[in-house]
Order: C-alpha cells, then structure tokens, then sequence
C-alpha cells in the first residue's frame, strides 16, 4: 500500500490533485482509515494513477478521463483508442487554428512598425526631488522582470507627463506603479524603459533632499545630483500599455496592520503550487479572503472555500516590503482578479498580483 504521499511521488500528480481526484470519484484509494482519514492506494492503483497525469499532461477533458480509465484494464479497448484520437484531433485543430491568428497577429505588427513615427530627438530635461524619486523606485523595483526572454520588462519604466513622473515595473506575475513629482517638462508625454542596473545606479545617488536633475537624450538617459551622475542607454522597446493592466475589477478592501500580517504571511499556511511558476520550481501559495466583517483571512485548504484568491507567498512579502507603510489596504476580489496592494496615503503607489489557479 502506498500513502498518498508516496503516490504522489510515484505517479507525477500532486497530492491535492490526488484529493480531488479521490472527491470527484476518478481516482479512489484502496482505503481511507477511519480514524485518521489517511488515504492509502494498492499496488495496482499505480499504473492508474501514471495513465491519470498522462491524460491530464495532454489536457484531455476530465469527462473522457472518466471513460478511458474505466475502458483501460477491459478487453474490448476501441473506446479507449476511439477517445485518445479524438483528442488528439481537437488538440491538432486547436493548434492549426492557434497558427493562423499568429500569423494574422505578426502581419499586424508588421503594419503597425511600418508607421511608428520617428526616434525621439528633442532632450528631456526635468527636476524631480530626490526623496520622492527615491521612494518611487523603492515601490516598483521589486516587480522588474529577469527573464531573458522578455527584455522589455527588464527594467523601470519612466513614464513622463506634465508634471508627474510614473515608474513601473512588472514581470507578468506582479506589477507595481509609484509616481513622483517633476518641473521643467510640460509638453508631450515621453516614455523610456530605464534598464535595471541603470535604475540601481540612479537610486545610488538619491540620498539627498535636494532635487535631482533627469535628462533624457534619445535613446540616453542621465541622472544627475549633489552626489553624482549616471547615465545609460534606455532598452529599445516598447513597454506595454500598464494603464490598461491595472483596470482590475474592484474587489474587497480591507486595511491591515503590514508588521502584523506580515509575520501572518510568514509564519502562516500555504499550499504548494500544481504548476511550476518562474523559474521553474513550484511556489509556496497563500490563500487569501476578505470575510464579511473586513478581515483577511489566510486558508490552509484550497478546497474548502472557492472564493480564496491564491497568490505566490514571497511576492506576497515583496509586495508588503515595498508598501513601505505601517498600514496597508488590501484589495482581494475574485479568483481570477488581482489583488492589489495600496497604500493608504498614496493613490498613486501600489502593486498588482497576479492570481495563480488552483488547480481542479
């Protein structure tokens, strides 16, 4: 007999997938102790449970699932071969199908080059004070991306209009936005990607009060105060459009001592992620909820509520790192939504993360 720990190992499904399974009567163990609730799988549930996550690796529909592992150990296996093309099938046109908007989509973008307009040639040349740039790149350096892949997230977006000056960084798994006064522009609205040693080099120099001088030079920018100066080339690509990312729907808001729920975090229950996430490896999971009387809750069981928002527990911590504020507001809606974490004080200042599914 196998523990459903061992199974677990054994056959390539996690053990809350294994639960589910056991729930939704796919996968049933040989016997539940009574006392305990322990799940044990004999001998011959092995082999099963591998042809289970096979199945399951292939995206096949837990419908068919069903089907397939009751026809498996018969002798007339026509509908078992009958399911797999079938599958097969869908997963052939679903492919082909895939192609031809990618193809639609690259001619798209190859029109839309075609007309961008001309490299920038007028300098940039503003003030901003130094404490303010300083906090704002506190706020959002955390969520600047590292994958090589995508080097247009691999830096701080400075974001430049009027007299404000947005930076913000995200990996596709967590956004942050801050802002930060400015003097000396107000004309049109101008947008490099500041690559992240550059950014660190700039945050070197703001230990002053003074205002520090920001110039921007094609596809150079300069950074200049009391302290020092530093300069570099901006990343030669296109940012995507954040104002539009962080239109989540509103959800609960719920005020939390940061100190405090902080070490909840740390100290508090977690569930192991189905998938692997950045990296490669699977990631530690909260589970968050707002309850009627605008508390949050942190869950230790990704079946017993629905309405748990999952999210990766050290970006969780990052994010309460760079809220920089003994109290901070959460914002958790739906599964699927972001929950959002926002300073009390600041409208301007906060960090978006992305919900991870649960798998079922």
């Amino acid at each position: 007999m196998r523990s459903i720990g061992e199974m677990a190992r054994d056959c390539g499904l996690s053990v809350s997938a294994l639960r589910f399974y056991d729930r939704g009567g796919v996968l049933v163990p040989a016997w539940v102790d009574p006392v305990s609730g322990y799940r044990w799988y004999g001998p011959e549930q092995l082999e099963e449970a591998r042809l289970l996550a096979r199945l399951r690796r292939a995206a096949m529909p837990l419908a068919d699932i069903r089907l397939v592992l009751a026809g498996w150990a018969g002798a007339d296996t026509e509908l078992v071969r009958r399911l797999l093309e079938e599958h097969l099938c869908r997963l052939e046109a679903g492919l082909s199908d895939a192609r031809d908007e990618f193809s639609t989509l690259r001619a798209l973008l190859d029109s839309r080059e075609k007309t961008m307009t001309s490299p920038r040639t007028e300098v940039v040349r503003l003030s901003v004070p130094a404490p303010e740039l300083a906090g704002a790149l506190d706020a959002v350096r955390f969520a600047a991306g590292r994958d090589p892949e995508l080097p247009m997230l691999a830096g701080v977006l400075f974001d430049i209009e009027g007299e404000k000056l947005d930076v913000v960084a995200t990996d596709r798994y967590r956004m942050a936005v801050a802002r930060a006064s400015t003097s000396g522009h107000a004309d049109t609205r101008v947008q490099v990607i500041v690559p992240s040693p550059l950014v660190d080099a700039m945050r070197a120099l703001l230990s002053g009060e003074e205002p520090v001088r920001l110039a921007v030079d094609g596809d150079r920018v300069t950074l200049e105060s009391s302290d020092g100066q530093t300069a570099g080339r901006c990343l030669d690509h296109d940012f995507p459009d954040y104002r539009r990312l962080v239109q989540a729907p509103d959800g609960h808001r719920a005020a939390v001592d940061a100190g405090t729920f902080r070490e909840a975090v740390e100290t508090g229950p977690v569930v192991a992620s189905d998938a692997s996430g950045p990296g490669g490896t699977a990631a530690d999971l909260t589970l968050l909820k707002v309850t009627g009387d605008g508390t949050v809750t942190i869950g230790d069981d990704r079946w017993s509520d629905q309405n748990q928002v999952a999210v990766n527990r050290e970006y969780l911590l990052h994010a309460l790192t760079a809220g920089a504020r003994d109290e901070l507001t959460l914002e958790i809606g739906a599964p699927t939504a972001p929950v959002a974490i926002r300073r009390p004080d600041d409208e301007h200042t906060f960090s978006l993360l992305m919900p991870v599914r649960l798998e079922n």
